[in-house]
């Protein structure tokens, strides 16, 4: 080996310890394909990958790690290898080979004393246990059994993975109180940086998911926050891409839907070869905000994606049924989905609420009874805010519909205080419109007209597009639903985007007034669905060039990205398509009615009008850590009205 692949090797293992991933894989490979790494630096080669998100890189270099270590007589290291090829395989969703793996850990360690790679095996026994056989009383077992090893081993990742995975195991029982203390405990070690980040990654993963399992909205925040900036800390996009199908949800819940549809987006992007479970999940959770925006159409597009990637869309595509008006088959879904769901009573708890609304609207009273006290009893187990708060809205939906209005005001009150105090909008807004029927049965219509103006006021902030309809119609008042967005005054980051189609002017004098009409007419309505899709907010269209901003700048690049390709595949496919130019620049402005205002604004603009026709230009600071398409080397600009130079790249899209 050279010295100059010797020194690119070392500087692969220093950004590995330093957890320089991109860093560490761009050398690594440099390295590699100088000449055969060894185990050790495959297992980091691949270690890099994993956390860049790269897993078809991933596992071809812990094959090699693992064959490596076979033929060097390492029989514990390479158990280790095929543990993380297993892992990596129940990622994908190959649930055979992931297990042929298992079993290869097992012959290798058959014949060895009891070591660290003992406890890590059990450890993942727990996990399929668990996870897939919902057998919880093995579980168990085997997650104590791999704490024990890993306490004689002395090693703190496997000790504190394996008390999580006890804690996590103990609520699913029902233990809430027991489970939640070993989590914290677990989750303590991972906070304060005393572990590795593989067995921190996994505890914040497995905390959030318990606590949204739990329906513990505000705990599963603060979770969801703490490993955000852990892993802006590490430089990657948490486990790739899962952490922002739980921000998805989390941010649904808390009524941002513009920035959950982005998360999701974003994570089934990421996920889409790397995570086939997770990628589920995320288009579940886009199904879930356009259905709450109303989108019925791209609700279900999304759903059916869920279910051809594995996942049984309840309840989602049963409300989806209940929106479009067909209750039958709304009804025999979600009996469905509770038919054949295996007998976790959390699972349960967020598919009753479906069936006691959906079976009020078909009149089976004696279902909804049944589903309310089946929820009711699983929220006192569990004690959680948002269980209480679903129980009492169904048991008020349920009262109503038995003419108990009294009571029905009761249930309705306790609930929407409940879904005010974990900050769940939308709910409230629900609730209000529940409470609405008890006053009108009361007959204190007053009383009823205020819930809904107040109903009607938080969807329409929210974008609830059919709610705020329905309710508008209920008070005969005209409707306009909005987009969500800042409040006037306050200073926000977005991704400002500047659209324009160039040499305009000689286009007009060629083909004349009334062409050029359908010509912008056309263009908009190109652009327009591309915008939205990307969840790009409008602020302002002037002639024929748009202002437009996004929550992230990864949003904004893709939607760049699409508009040059569509226009492109015109142009192919028709002969001709306008040439439009593209800047982007990501900046804090402050928000002004429907509008922006800002230095980063102005600047956004400068750097789409250096751009030419069929380019995407952007801020350098921009693209900082996006890799899915590849940018020009920057090169330094001076923007017209400003003092000092800024970077710009070209991002190629062909």
């Amino acid at each position: 080996m050279t010295q100059r692949v010797e020194d690119v090797l070392q500087g692969g293992r220093d950004a590995s310890r330093r957890h320089a991933w991109r860093e560490a894989f761009d050398l690594l490979t440099v390295a590699d394909a100088s000449g055969a790494l060894a185990p050790e630096d495959l297992e980091r080669l691949a270690d890099a990958a994993w956390w860049t998100g790269r897993l078809a890189d991933c596992i071809a270099a812990r094959d090699r790690a693992y064959a490596g270590y076979i033929e060097a007589g390492n029989p514990r290291r390479a158990a280790l290898m095929a543990g993380e090829q297993a892992r990596n395989y129940f990622q994908k969703g190959d649930a055979s080979v992931a297990m042929a793996w298992l079993k290869r850990v097992g012959r290798l360690l058959q014949q060895e004393p009891e070591s660290l790679e003992h406890g890590y095996l059990m450890r993942i026994n727990a996990v399929v246990a668990f996870e897939g056989q919902r057998d919880h009383e093995k579980a168990l077992t085997l997650a104590q059994r791999a704490y024990d090893i890993g306490a004689r081993s002395r090693d703190r990742d496997l000790m504190a993975i394996a008390l999580h995975d006890q804690g996590r195991i103990l609520i699913a029982r029902g233990q809430v109180t027991e489970g939640t203390a070993l989590m914290d405990e677990a989750t303590v070690a991972a906070v304060s940086g005393e572990l590795g980040p593989i067995a921190t990654g996994i505890i914040y993963c497995n905390t959030i998911t318990a606590c949204k399992e739990l329906a513990d909205y505000p705990r599963a925040r603060e979770w969801t926050d703490a490993a955000k900036r852990w892993c802006e800390r590490q430089a990657i996009a948490g486990f790739p891409g899962m952490c922002r199908v739980y921000r998805a949800g989390i941010m649904r819940q808390a009524g941002a839907w513009p920035e959950a549809e982005q998360e999701a987006r974003r994570a089934c992007e990421e996920l889409r070869e790397f995570n086939l479970g997770y990628c589920a999940a995320a288009f579940y959770e886009l199904g879930e905000v356009r259905l709450r925006m109303g989108d019925l159409a791209a609700a279900e597009e999304a759903f059916r994606q869920a279910h051809e990637l594995g996942m049984d869309p309840e309840p989602g595509l049963s409300l989806l049924r209940l929106a479009e008006g067909k209750v039958k088959a709304a009804l025999t879904s979600v009996r469905r989905a509770l038919a054949h769901d295996p007998p976790d009573r959390l699972r349960r708890a967020h598919l009753l609420p479906v069936l006691v609304e959906i079976a009020l609207a078909a009149g089976e009273i004696d279902d909804a009874r049944a589903a309310v006290e089946e929820l009711e009893d699983i929220a006192r187990a569990y004690g959680t805010p948002a269980l209480a708060a679903s129980a009492a809205d169904a048991r008020g939906a349920l009262q109503l519909a038995q003419g108990d209005a009294i009571g029905a005001e009761r249930s309705l009150r306790r609930a929407g205080h409940l879904w005010q105090e974990i900050d769940c909008p939308y709910e409230v807004a629900r609730t209000r419109v529940l409470l609405a029927d008890a006053y009108q049965a009361e007959g204190a219509e007053e009383a009823a007209t205020l819930e809904l103006q107040a109903a009607r006021a938080a969807f329409e902030r929210l974008g609830a597009g059919l709610d705020t309809q329905r309710v508008a119609e209920r008070l005969g008042a005209e409707t306009v639903v909005r987009r969500p967005a800042a409040a006037t005054g306050q200073r926000v980051t977005r991704t400002f985007m500047f659209t324009d189609m160039v040499r305009s002017s000689s286009l007009v004098e060629a083909i004349g007034d009334d062409a050029w009409a359908d010509l912008t007419r056309w263009h908009d309505q190109m652009l327009r669905p591309l915008f939205a899709r990307h969840g790009g907010e409008e602020i302002d269209h002037a002639g024929d060039g748009f202002f437009i901003a996004f929550a992230d700048a990864g949003s904004g690049i893709e939607c760049a990205v699409a508009i040059q390709r569509a226009l492109a595949d015109h142009r192919r496919s028709y002969g001709f398509a306008p040439q439009v130019r593209i800047g982007l620049h990501t900046a804090t402005a402050t928000r002004q009615g429907a509008s922006y205002r800002g230095r980063g604004v102005h600047e956004a603009a400068r750097i789409a009008a250096l751009a030419e026709g069929e380019q995407i230009l952007a801020s350098r600071e921009s693209v900082l850590g996006l890799t899915k398409f590849a940018a020009s080397e920057p090169r330094s600009v001076q923007l017209k009205g400003l003092a000092e130079p800024v970077e710009v790249v070209m991002i190629e899209w062909r």
